[in-house]
């Protein structure tokens, strides 16, 4: 047990967050963590109310340990999550992709922990000012929705932890225990991870895109459509109709159209690798195993207790 300002603040024995992403993180995933002391989200953001409260449900009766709800504030039926969230109990609550000044405080007086997810020192400040109890520090390596600002995970923690006084968890690309003591050794009080987490047979991605992010290599995905909302996406076909339209200066409108909907369940759900978005990390280029939730934390705390070991032992 590692015992910090996010293990008490969660209550959960090892300062690891699973990132409640959309069509990877079900319940089988969020109560896998939980149930091998990290803290495991379910991802709302791809999900109907009925949908979130079924796998709210389902995670109730598969792990007795803490887990969370991951909620993107620009969800069109965002009033209605908020709604099964509060009536199905969840008292830890991620947000992200919005204005967390809009649901903190509703969310708190029912009872939940709010973390609000962040790419910027002055995002950092205003979610602080909301008066949320954590935020999640990601930085651009990081897979899926991004921040503009292309700033790294490395710099990024220094800069929010000297702005905060409330407990600060890194993102991007953490895949390894030993990355997880660099963040930590940079200000972080835990780490959230995705990335690593879509290649485990709990994560409900389709076993395509599983096997594509394990055949990712250095240099494979890129942060684009910024137009739009920033998003890194493995480079596969539809990566590639959108890089040429950019290429002859396409406004933002043509690229809204070319993106359409559905992609992301298309690409990451459907195992469609050719006209679907697959997002991923670039922590995808370090994982070619497919292995189980567990054994991701076991090994991150065993890789995070062997690095720590190896610094003392160079003093």
């Amino acid at each position: 047990m590692i015992d910090n300002l996010i293990t008490k603040l969660f209550g959960i024995q090892y300062p690891i967050i699973q990132a409640g992403m959309v069509w990877a993180s079900g319940w089988r995933l969020a109560s896998a963590v939980s149930n091998a002391g990290g803290l495991g989200l379910i991802g709302a953001g791809s999900m109907y109310p009925e949908v979130l409260r079924e796998h709210i449900r389902k995670c109730k009766v598969a792990t007795q340990f803490p887990f969370g709800v991951n909620v993107p504030l620009l969800y069109p039926d965002i009033d209605q999550l908020m709604d099964v969230i509060v009536d199905e109990g969840v008292s830890i609550v991620f947000t992200a992709a919005g204005n967390p000044k809009i649901w903190t405080e509703h969310l708190k007086q029912n009872g939940c922990t709010v973390v609000h997810v962040v790419s910027s020192v002055q995002f950092a400040l205003k979610a602080q000012a909301c008066g949320v109890h954590a935020v999640v520090a990601e930085g651009f390596e990081a897979g899926g929705h991004n921040g503009r600002e292309e700033t790294t995970t490395m710099t990024l923690i220094p800069l929010v932890k000297k702005a905060l006084h409330i407990p600060l968890i890194a993102a991007g690309g953490i895949g390894s225990g030993a990355a997880m003591l660099a963040a930590m050794a940079l200000g972080a009080d835990g780490v959230q991870v995705g990335s690593r987490f879509v290649a485990t047979p709990e994560a409900s991605s389709h076993p395509l895109f599983k096997q594509a992010v394990l055949d990712a290599q250095q240099g494979d995905t890129e942060l684009t459509l910024k137009e739009l909302t920033p998003v890194r996406l493995l480079k596969n076909p539809f990566y590639h109709k959108i890089k040429a339209l950019y290429e002859k200066g396409a406004t933002p409108q043509q690229l809204q159209e070319a993106l359409g909907r559905g992609r992301a369940k298309k690409g990451m759900f459907e195992g469609d690798l050719v006209e679907g978005e697959l997002e991923i990390g670039q922590v995808a280029a370090q994982i070619d195993t497919l292995k189980p939730a567990a054994t991701i934390i076991e090994e991150f705390i065993s890789d995070f207790t062997a690095a720590l070991k190896k610094l003392y032992s160079m003093g």
